[in-house]
């Protein structure tokens, strides 16, 4: 067969691929549903922790009683909404004068998921939008229900960005149900608790369990690192990639939220519940050695640092004033 036919053909099958995927925005629920099914079935069988502690089984409670609420409140913003903005706008945008659909298509969805990565590291780099995706940070057992953990608010901003960016480009419907699809299934296989040995050559190309695990880790300096949301190539390319194993994941200052309590949790000036502080002598004959001041002033920083929930960008303010206060104590 000439390759020119071979070709036609491979356009064909394509095309004909995105168009069944969009059928209805019901057929691509299903899709995802299904892959949670399958991808938790996987996790219960190959996961890295055997043990079935408490903890998981509140964040399993939790992650799917947020899924509902969101899925019930985001109705009027579904894929089917998208897909209805890109039949306006598909006639225009960047890419609408690509008339090979197969090139279109796979220019979408690289397009597409760089989007995503430079919506995520924006929701790590400005305080405001933290204060929402914090929610999704605060899980402290990480599996395949995390990826529904998320803020109604953040869900709302990010439908925003999905809008903008289709009429940017121009992308038709299917291509977007296509992008939705394959995005939030890669988005529950990266947060599933498993382990396999492909991961290593896997992560080369897409963001496995293991470089996405990084990226929930109470450590700031690991968890400012791994946003890409299919391709692992972003973060090499713009300096955010990392592979160590983080001994703890979530952020340190929650446990254990119910849903009512992460939902009030997503909201700006919400606190989470607050550890007990280790306590400071209430006054001393000396100063203390320097290393042992260092390490009071660390403690005091990363006390704060708990109460503001993590947000990014206060290191220096939280390390001066708790610089003044254990300097006061001993004054």
């Amino acid at each position: 067969m000439p390759f020119y036919d071979v070709w036609s053909l491979t356009q064909a099958f394509i095309a004909d691929l995105f168009r069944s995927l969009a059928v209805a925005d019901h057929l691509g629920a299903f899709v995802v549903v299904s892959a949670f099914a399958v991808l938790l079935g996987m996790e219960l069988q190959l996961t890295r922790d055997k043990r079935r502690t408490p903890t998981l089984r509140q964040s399993y409670r939790t992650n799917l009683a947020t899924f509902l609420f969101n899925d019930f409140l985001m109705s009027l913003l579904s894929v089917a909404s998208l897909l209805v903005l890109a039949e306006r706008y598909g006639k225009q945008g960047l890419l609408h004068q690509l008339d090979d659909p197969a090139a279109k298509a796979t220019i979408a969805f690289v397009l597409f998921d760089l989007t995503l990565y430079l919506w995520h590291r924006a929701n790590h780099t400005f305080d405001w939008l933290w204060t929402f995706h914090r929610v999704h940070h605060s899980d402290r057992s990480i599996n395949v229900s995390t990826a529904f953990r998320l803020s109604f608010i953040e869900l709302l901003l990010t439908t925003v960005v999905k809008a903008a960016f289709i009429v940017a480009t121009g992308v038709e419907a299917v291509v977007v149900a296509a992008c939705e699809v394959v995005a939030t299934v890669f988005v529950l296989f990266h947060h599933t608790n498993i382990a396999f040995r492909s991961e290593k050559w896997l992560r080369q190309l897409i963001i496995v369990p293991s470089l996405h695990r990084v990226h929930h880790s109470v450590q700031r300096k690991e968890h400012d690192s791994n946003y890409g949301a299919v391709f692992s190539f972003w973060d090499r390319i713009f300096g955010t990639f990392s592979e160590p194993r983080p001994v703890t994941v979530g952020l340190p200052n929650v446990s254990g939220q119910n849903f009512l309590e992460l939902l009030r949790f997503g909201f700006p000036h919400a606190t989470p519940p607050q550890s007990t502080p280790t306590p400071m002598p209430a006054s001393a004959s000396s100063m203390p050695a320097p290393e042992t001041l260092n390490r009071m002033i660390a403690e005091a920083a990363y006390y704060r640092a708990q109460i503001r929930g993590f947000t990014p960008g206060s290191d220096i303010s939280d390390w001066l004033v708790a610089e003044r206060e254990i300097m006061q104590r001993f004054g």
